[in-house]
């Protein structure tokens, strides 16, 4: 027997129901897709928010630890700055600034004295110089040698006759202790490498003389 014809208005309703149907698979279909990929953003977005706030924080506390004083250290202000070929007569062993040679001192590790006129040149550049006696026990000199290794603006030499067994110098600034372990090495480069107090901010500290 021939199946009954439905009328007009159960065909419409069949219609609409598979149609009902097919829009709550897609929806379902839209929320595996896009419901997934939001969540894999939004964790995108917060891990690079925390590596952006962890990299604002370390920037403020290097600035913060710069601007703090160095316990200790002693100001050289005023000092002239004219090239000569001539020896200079120093009034502090290193010398802090003042006139100096036309040529500087490649920044880098020495192990036999520089000369000082054109250290002080480097100085003038933005360079900190990191000195110590010649009779420093090795296993200081080691660990200084460490310490300017990971720098680009600094000078690290043994000076005959320094009152101080380690002295930190940079144009105008100075600061003596007397072990390789005193942290305020780390902060001294920290705030005054190609600090405020350089006459020549941004001037090399290669190109010129080794030693």
């Amino acid at each position: 027997m021939p199946l009954p014809r439905k009328s007009p208005e159960e065909r419409k309703a069949i219609v609409q129901a598979v149609q009902a149907k097919q829009r709550a698979a897609d929806k379902r279909k839209a929320w595996m897709i896009y419901g997934t990929g939001g969540a894999v953003i939004a964790s995108i977005i917060a891990g690079t928010s925390l590596v952006v706030v962890g990299e604002v924080q370390q920037r403020e506390k290097a600035t913060a630890e710069a601007a703090r004083p160095v316990e200790g250290e002693k100001d050289f202000p005023g000092q002239s700055r004219n090239h000569t070929r001539e020896p200079v007569n120093y009034p502090v062993n290193p010398p802090t600034g003042g006139d100096h040679a036309p040529v500087w001192t490649n920044c880098g590790i020495y192990t036999t004295p520089v000369e000082p006129t054109r250290a002080v040149h480097s100085l003038e550049h933005g360079a900190v110089w990191l000195t110590y006696r010649p009779e420093l026990p090795k296993a200081q000199i080691a660990e200084l040698t460490s310490l300017a290794g990971s720098q680009d603006y600094l000078l690290l030499s043994p000076v005959t006759d320094q009152t101080s067994p380690i002295t930190i110098t940079a144009w105008g600034k100075q600061l003596s202790v007397d072990n390789s372990n005193d942290k305020r090495l780390a902060q001294f480069i920290n705030k005054y490498s190609q600090g405020p107090q350089t006459p020549e901010p941004g001037a090399p500290c290669t190109g010129g003389i080794q030693g």
